[in-house]
């Protein structure tokens, strides 16, 4: 399996990103060498692509499938990409403030800690529909890390599209998000355009 090993705080200086989309609150103090360089529009599509890639933890094949699959529903190409992206398990998991870090979020489901509508499932990708209740495991719930985490994400706001019970570490998806629901700083507009060429 393909591990993304690449620095957060390098990689988001690179795309322009803040880190607090990926859950960490540190800051850089360097500057990217290429900033204030003009872009090409083919460099501006890329780095958008990029830029979703890295937030959501996906690899070129999967992101590429999603994209097909976004763009057979109805309604725009772009927007229901978000949406998947947004409705994957590992996603909701951080949403949910059962994670610190969106990458935490992925260990902690490939870890078998997460129970979707009282079943095991350790797929990160796994998506999510309307309805769906996500928990964490009985088992785990005592863990000394699952009240770090609590400490650490008491503050962030959950999303209106999820209903959360910390206490219980337990969660639901009351519907899947709208695009303006979403704030993840991606113009997928681009996304569409790059792979419509």
């Amino acid at each position: 399996m393909a591990v993304n090993r690449v620095p957060v705080l390098k990689r988001c200086r690179s795309l322009a990103l803040d880190p607090v989309y990926l859950g960490y609150d540190k800051k850089s103090n360097r500057t990217s060498a290429r900033a204030g360089k003009k872009m090409s529009e083919y460099g501006l599509q890329l780095r958008e692509k990029q830029k979703a890639k890295f937030i959501y933890g996906v690899l070129e094949k999967p992101f590429r499938n999603y994209y097909e699959k976004a763009d057979r529903m109805k309604g725009q190409t772009g927007e229901n990409l978000m949406v998947i992206l947004e409705s994957r398990l590992d996603s909701i998991v951080f949403r949910l403030g059962f994670a610190r870090t969106r990458r935490e979020a992925r260990q902690i489901v490939g870890h078998k800690h997460v129970l979707v509508n009282g079943k095991q499932v350790n797929i990160p990708s796994y998506l999510v529909k309307a309805g769906d209740t996500i928990e964490i495991r009985e088992k785990s719930k005592s863990l000394q890390r699952y009240k770090d985490i609590l400490e650490v994400t008491a503050g962030r706001l959950v999303p209106e599209w999820l209903d959360v019970d910390q206490e219980a570490l337990k969660g639901s998806v009351k519907a899947l998000p709208t695009r303006e629901q979403i704030d993840v700083p991606v113009d997928e507009m681009l996304i569409v355009e790059l792979y419509s060429k």
